[in-house]
């Protein structure tokens, strides 16, 4: 259950009084208040009788969900970005693979990775990505909450630990957005973040939602994952898969995608969250230490968990969504000459090879064994 505190004339989405103080290095968050949506213990994920995490039947779009949209379609309304990605052409590359690409000639690659495009602004251990340049704007933020219900607070001061909902200029697909972590600067995933963005897609409680983290490197110097709304499942998502470690008493479960050119894990809870971002975490700080570049694609009310290997080189890395299959294409003649067979290059080239895939398997069985002991 959601509860919704001051409300007033029925909104849910007051304006937020962060325009002017979005606006690096001078911006502090001291004094500001935005939109704020408290996360209740219940988004933990109670099991149910049927077995899935706990839901509200009752509500045909959860308020998370709505606010999210209704944030972001006000953007767009107001002409924030830089093109209307509703208008951009997907086709499916023919094929069994049934891979995606999409055609959005303005896009363009991931802002924050751009130090030219990019700022991080540092407070007391604090930092907030923006994107002056591009109109990226703070939409509100979501934090933890010891209540049993989760609650919306149409104006709050940011509370260190939350996540901040920002938007991109740069849209992917319909809702994208940047989550990131507000407080102590975050080096690596560890299990508090990773564990707010599984209780977010939760109480987001939406089939299209799904969320992307890409770690290209050991250096790098943030952590934040990205979310947007994908009509279809990604192809990754439909591929066939092979169990090598399963427990059924915790609902943990880790598997092979197999037939898939690029190497990939999937890792299935169906009520234990807290088990789930510890082994997650894990296995992704010892790849960091290792300099192996990971990619996290979250889906499915955060069940699903798939973590793509690319081997190290000095080369781009690919995204989280191109390693699920999503390709975006800048010039209409190369999404008009796309083949299957150059997908699957650009996918298996990148690819951690098979000893250090089964390395990786091994890991992964270990760290799980110990942690539902």
């Amino acid at each position: 259950m959601v509860t919704v505190k001051q409300l007033q004339n029925n909104k849910i989405l007051p304006k937020s009084e962060t325009t002017e103080h979005l606006k690096c290095p001078l911006f502090s968050f001291q004094g500001v208040k935005t939109p704020t949506y408290n996360l209740g213990s219940q988004s933990l994920g109670e099991k149910t009788s049927s077995g899935g995490l706990l839901s509200n039947p009752e509500e045909e779009q959860s308020i998370l969900d709505a606010l999210l949209l209704a944030q972001w379609e006000e953007r767009m309304w107001k002409g924030y970005f830089r093109y209307d990605v509703t208008t951009s052409e997907v086709k499916v590359i023919s094929g069994r693979g049934k891979f995606l690409a999409q055609l959005t000639e303005e896009w363009s690659m991931d802002c924050l990775s751009k130090a030219e495009d990019s700022k991080v602004c540092h407070q007391r251990d604090s930092f907030l990505f923006h994107r002056i340049n591009h109109h990226e704007e703070l939409l509100f933020c979501v934090a933890s909450s010891d209540k049993t219900n989760s609650e919306f607070i149409p104006l709050a001061a940011v509370p260190n630990g939350a996540i901040l909902i920002i938007v991109n200029a740069t849209p992917l697909e319909y809702g994208h957005v940047f989550l990131v972590p507000y407080g102590p600067s975050r080096l690596y995933l560890d299990s508090t973040f990773l564990e707010m963005m599984l209780r977010v897609t939760v109480e987001i409680n939406n089939d299209s939602f799904r969320l992307f983290y890409d770690c290209s490197s050991a250096g790098a110097t943030h952590i934040y994952f990205q979310g947007c709304y994908f009509p279809n499942h990604l192809p990754v998502e439909l591929m066939h898969v092979d169990t090598f470690f399963s427990d059924g008493q915790k609902g943990i479960r880790i598997s092979t995608v197999t037939d898939y050119p690029i190497k990939t894990l999937l890792f299935e809870h169906t009520c234990n969250i807290k088990i789930m971002v510890e082994l997650i975490s894990e296995i992704c700080s010892h790849l960091q230490e290792k300099n192996i570049p990971h990619n996290l694609l979250i889906s499915d009310h955060g069940k699903k968990i798939f973590l793509f290997f690319q081997k190290q080189t000095t080369s781009s890395d690919l995204s989280a969504w191109e390693c699920g299959g999503y390709f975006l294409f800048r010039s209409k003649y190369e999404f008009d000459q796309v083949t299957e067979e150059a997908m699957l290059i650009h996918l298996s080239t990148v690819s951690l090879d098979d000893a250090g895939f089964e390395a990786v398997k091994q890991l992964s069985g270990n760290i799980a064994s110990k942690l539902v002991i």
